[in-house]
């Protein structure tokens, strides 16, 4: 069973000459030890959405997923450790054997189906929603990624966990959700960058995370930008240079990076601090979502 999460997360200082050492103060926020099986931003974006699935008498919970899908991985943990089942449903065709995560959803219980690729591109419509109904029941429906209001109004309590007087707020961008949620969290002074994962997010996070911001919060909150400069090839792509900045990371802060989301995150952050993006003085805090 999944450990209960543990809030607030930890927040670690960390200096060196890639942070602009001297000029800047870099915190951590160590959401990635909220849980082993819940971490970062997926307890966050999970919490109420779990309070309205029991709120709403539901005991499945169904959501879309990648096979590599940490997201579905949080899901599969948050059933087994509140009481829910969970059904996976992975976009493309079923491999063999499992590979790791989705191995450990099935061992937490969650049950597998598959949607070909075009199908999967039309999950949000009826004549997807409408035949797993049919099929399965009743459930509580997350969407992929998690992002939804609830998912946002979560986030939107972790600025407030913050104990230091801080400027800028960075958190890794997939679906936006995250972005959303802290964002309007945020004192008048202080802003958030989202590093987008994802090629071409400043094409279209924008009006996701104003979308998620409307329902959420009834209209635009804080002040957020999203920043796509450092996705190195796009979602779930890398290079030799940000696996190079991974090593170096680690070898100096005892810190493996995620490298689908936190590591580009910290890469663009490292640049922007030695470019002289940030004026001298300021404090950042970046979020490690998992």
């Amino acid at each position: 069973m999944a450990e209960a999460p543990r809030l607030p997360s930890p927040l670690q200082e960390i200096t060196g000459p890639e942070l602009g050492e001297g000029k800047f103060r870099v915190f951590l926020k160590r959401d990635d030890l909220i849980s082993p099986d819940l971490p970062g931003n997926k307890w966050r974006k999970l919490k109420y959405n779990l309070d309205a699935a029991r709120q709403g008498g539901h005991r499945t919970l169904l959501t879309f997923g990648g096979a590599y899908s940490n997201h579905v991985r949080a899901t599969a943990a948050a059933g087994a450790r509140f009481g829910f089942a969970t059904i996976g449903v992975i976009r493309g065709e079923e491999q063999r054997p499992l590979n790791p995560s989705l191995r450990y959803a099935a061992d937490h219980g969650m049950r597998l189906v598959y949607l070909d690729r075009a199908s999967y591109r039309d999950k949000t419509s009826a004549a997807v929603i409408t035949p797993l109904r049919d099929r399965f029941g009743q459930f509580y429906l997350l969407p992929e990624g998690g992002s939804n209001a609830l998912a946002a109004q979560g986030c939107a309590e972790l600025p407030a966990e913050i104990t230091i007087p801080f400027d800028v707020l960075c958190v890794p961008c997939g679906t936006g959700g995250t972005l959303a949620g802290v964002a309007a969290g945020l004192a008048d002074r202080q802003r958030a960058i989202g590093f987008s994962a994802l090629r071409g997010g400043a094409g279209f996070l924008p009006a996701a995370v104003r979308a998620l911001q409307d329902e959420a919060f009834g209209g635009p909150r804080g002040r957020w930008q999203i920043d796509d400069e450092f996705h190195f090839g796009g979602f779930a792509r890398r290079t030799p240079e940000l696996d190079a900045f991974i090593a170096g990371f680690r070898a100096r802060h005892g810190l493996t990076l995620d490298w689908v989301y936190v590591a580009k995150m910290m890469y663009g952050l490292s640049t922007h601090l030695q470019r002289g993006t940030f004026a001298p003085g300021t404090t950042v805090v970046a979020v490690v979502t998992g």
